[in-house]
């Protein structure tokens, strides 16, 4: 009997999960004794033609990373979309559009103009070049993907059947993953394939925060000495947990709060959470408060908004083009 086909492909994105694959350590043996990579570009010699000889959903699964910025990579999840029984949407870049995604608070021409014009200090272009889809050289003409003007997540380009989150995933969700697809054990089509609450719940700090937690200074985790034992929030410091999957790690705990660093919110929101930067906006409205909440000053109000730096980003870090605002329009 003939092995499952597995195939892995990397978009607009850090390639990190390409990494996380590798860090399957020696367990990647185990998943390549039982199935067969028929399209690995990033660490075999594959070609686009050898996919395009494929036969419709003769690929058993396809791991997709990277969010879709050119046509190229739209051309070629259709193409992966076409050739494979499932999709998975790996990382959280694939997921939600990622850092990559932080791209749509600009357009297109803002983008060019910083790379290649004159707010670009370290480029000398007088002659004012842009990268050019079709050009024609010595050689013949030479053709470049089309960079577009909005970042997008895989769902918003094709059909996605699951999702794993993170920046970058977990090996031991990627292996669940396998071996859900190997054994035919897969649960809803479209789900996330993580457990379905917020990392707070699961978070060893969980304890330390006060039944009313208010906070009066938002503080930055490079400027102070965070307590290792003391619930971020509770400190000051913002922490996306509240509104962020808990998976990072199969015993409960952040990765990065392990490691005394606020949650960042790379493995998306939970099932509950529409808008991540909305719903993390209202969480901090809730908490952070004044000495006198009644006679407070408006001046006072925005003191505290301006402790926070880069709102923007920091809310919509992961998840932008996903969100309900989806990009700046300018």
């Amino acid at each position: 009997m003939p092995k499952p086909k597995f195939g892995f492909y990397w978009c607009s994105s850090c390639g990190g999960c390409e990494e996380a694959i590798v860090d399957l350590n020696e367990k990647i043996l185990d998943v390549a004794e039982q199935v067969d990579i028929v399209f690995w570009p990033c660490a075999m010699d594959f070609k686009y033609s050898d996919v395009r000889s494929l036969q419709k959903n003769e690929i058993t699964a396809v791991f997709i990373n990277g969010a879709i910025r050119s046509s190229e990579q739209v051309e070629m999840a259709k193409l992966l979309r076409e050739k494979s029984q499932f999709v998975i949407s790996f990382g959280a870049c694939s997921q939600l559009g990622g850092i990559p995604g932080l791209a749509n608070f600009w357009d297109r021409q803002s983008i060019f103009e910083s790379s290649y014009g004159s707010k670009c200090p370290s480029i000398d272009n007088p002659e004012n070049i842009r990268p050019q889809i079709h050009s024609q050289v010595a050689e013949g003409e030479l053709d470049l993907p089309a960079f577009h003007n909005t970042v997008k997540s895989l769902d918003q380009v094709i059909e996605v059947d699951y999702y794993i989150p993170g920046c970058s995933p977990a090996p031991y969700l990627t292996m669940q993953a396998i071996e859900a697809i190997l054994s035919g054990k897969l649960p809803a089509k479209g789900s996330v394939l993580a457990p379905d609450v917020a990392l707070c719940n699961q978070c060893s700090r969980k304890d330390s925060k006060p039944e009313k937690l208010t906070i009066g200074k938002v503080e930055r985790i490079s400027l102070v000495s965070a307590d290792p034992e003391r619930c971020f929030l509770d400190q000051g410091i913002i922490c996306m947990g509240p509104v962020t999957r808990a998976g990072c790690t199969n015993d409960g705990e952040g990765r990065c709060i392990r490691v005394n660093m606020p949650c960042r919110g790379c493995y998306g929101p939970p099932s509950e959470v529409l808008d991540v930067g909305a719903k993390m906006t209202s969480a901090l409205a809730t908490i952070i408060g004044l000495q006198n909440e009644e006679n407070a000053r408006e001046e006072d109000i925005q003191k505290i908004l301006d402790q926070i730096v880069d709102p923007a980003g920091t809310f919509y870090r992961f998840s932008l083009p996903v969100s309900l605002l989806r990009r700046k329009f300018i």
